[in-house]
């Protein structure tokens, strides 16, 4: 069974926004008005807490994995959406083909902030889209989420165990990994590649909560809670670590 909270923020709360985005113009677009933006203002459907926004993604996951899903019509509060969002969480997660963060959290348009890349790591760019959805959509969660058979984390591993070379900018990517998975390794574990993966979420969640001005600052105030999730692809569960 769906929660109403989720219903609220779908249907009832994206229907009513109207009036709402009269009073923050900016919303679906690109600005940043002084030390807070209106969306962040009480009484938003995303003003609520980090505590508040982890339970959501639970009980979506729930849904998720017992086939159960609320999101099906995706017309509902289109219109709406058009001019304002206001996402509960962001999750940055890997870039891989099956891991879909709307899907494995059962939230529709609108709800969730979602970055992608390959390793599921920060750098700069995905950084400055996350402060874009701290300091201006007021987003409350931000989750890193790896997960289970990530190829990225696996390249990365026969480049520190073998020395293998690898093509084009992918050099790039695996130095992004390495921090977390040279880490892992370094314990020798039973599991090379579950425990690379679990060490680069952690680096990066770590990374994520010191990243100044806006990530750090929203921590330290309780504003913003950061957290890591591996998902299993073979089970469709999230684990919040």
């Amino acid at each position: 069974m769906c929660d109403d909270h989720d219903f609220t923020l779908s249907r009832r709360g994206l229907l009513g926004l109207g009036a709402a985005a009269a009073t923050t113009a900016f919303a679906g677009g690109f600005a940043l008005p002084g030390k807070a933006s209106a969306q962040q203002a009480a009484g938003a459907p995303n003003d609520i807490s980090p505590e508040e926004a982890l339970a959501r993604l639970v009980e979506g996951n729930a849904r998720y994995v017992a086939d159960s899903g609320c999101n099906s019509d995706f017309s509902v509060g289109r219109a709406a959406r058009a001019g304002v969002q206001y996402p509960f969480a962001g999750i940055l997660s890997c870039a891989d083909s099956r891991v879909a963060p709307e899907l494995v959290f059962d939230h529709g348009p609108g709800e969730l902030f979602v970055m992608r890349v390959a390793g599921n790591f920060v750098d700069v760019s995905g950084l400055a889209s996350i402060e874009y959805g701290v300091a201006v959509l007021g987003i409350p969660l931000l989750v890193v989420m790896g997960h289970t058979n990530c190829g990225a984390v696996s390249a990365t591993i026969n480049v520190v165990k073998e020395g293998t070379e690898l093509p084009g900018h992918l050099p790039d990517l695996v130095g992004m990994l390495k921090p977390g998975v040279e880490a892992a390794l370094a314990e020798k574990p039973a599991d090379p590649l579950a425990a690379a993966t679990r060490a680069n979420v952690v680096h990066n969640v770590e990374k994520l909560k010191a990243a100044g001005p806006i990530v750090a600052e929203a921590v330290a105030a309780g504003k913003v809670r950061v957290v890591g999730a591996i998902y299993d692809i073979a089970t469709g569960k999230v684990e919040f670590i």
